[in-house]
């Protein structure tokens, strides 16, 4: 009951709380490991026709505080065009599972996101939303829904709307072969028009390196292409962890 309670709040939060995901954002997961460390770097770049190539990167430090509560802090740089690379955002991360890992069907996580930009004019970010995740046979699917908006901020700030998926097929090896997309609809309550929602979809790698103990490297990588004239014609997005 206090599970429920806990998600059932988080998403009264959501209706009064904008969804731009960056070429550096990725799929999250509802499974988390009690104790565990976590050294993160991601990065992305995205281009469309016409315009200047935009790229992004972040580095953090996470922990798993409980069983059921992970938290993460890092910092987030962009680059656009021929511009140097430059400080964008602090961020921290907080990701709850909500059902023992394995026990239900599907396997039910939150995430809440607070993010503080470099131009103090864009007020502060949140974004949240449920995390689902099942799995058959080598297959493991993810679905997630994410509600985003600034406060605090000079502009006026709506609540959009965005998803995340992923289908990985779990192989006896390290390296495993997916598909990932991403995309965001506007306004949570009334959608944008087809041709202005951004919706991207793409190959996706998957992989591991044991390096002895609780130490382990793993990255995901995958290569978007845009779906609707709102997207980049192609997104390359990659995330390396180090784990101990």
């Amino acid at each position: 009951m206090k599970t429920l309670r806990l998600f059932a709040t988080c998403c009264a939060l959501a209706t009064p709380l904008a969804a731009h995901a960056g070429p550096a954002d990725y799929v999250y997961t509802p499974g988390i490991e009690y104790g565990e460390r976590e050294l993160d770097f991601k990065i992305g770049s995205a281009k469309s026709s016409g315009e200047d190539r935009f790229s992004a990167a972040s580095i953090g430090f996470g922990y798993g505080v409980t069983e059921r509560w992970f938290t993460e802090v890092y910092g987030k740089y962009e680059r656009e065009g021929g511009e140097s690379t430059r400080f964008d955002a602090f961020e921290w991360e907080n990701r709850f599972a909500l059902t023992e890992q394995g026990r239900y069907p599907f396997d039910l996580g939150f995430v809440i996101e607070l993010e503080r930009p470099r131009d103090r004019a864009e007020g502060y970010e949140v974004r949240l939303g449920p995390l689902f995740q099942t799995d058959f046979d080598r297959w493991q699917l993810n679905f997630n829904l994410l509600f985003e908006r600034h406060f605090r901020s000079e502009e006026e700030s709506q609540t959009e709307l965005g998803y995340q998926w992923q289908v990985r097929y779990l192989s006896s090896g390290n390296i495993d072969l997916g598909v990932q997309g991403f995309g965001e609809v506007g306004k949570w309550n009334h959608w944008a028009s087809s041709s202005e929602q951004n919706h991207r979809v793409g190959p996706a790698l998957f992989g591991k390196v044991n390096l002895g103990g609780r130490h382990i490297l793993k990255y995901n990588a995958a290569v978007l292409f845009g779906l609707t004239s709102a997207a980049p014609d192609h997104t390359v997005r990659a995330q390396v962890e180090y784990e101990f």
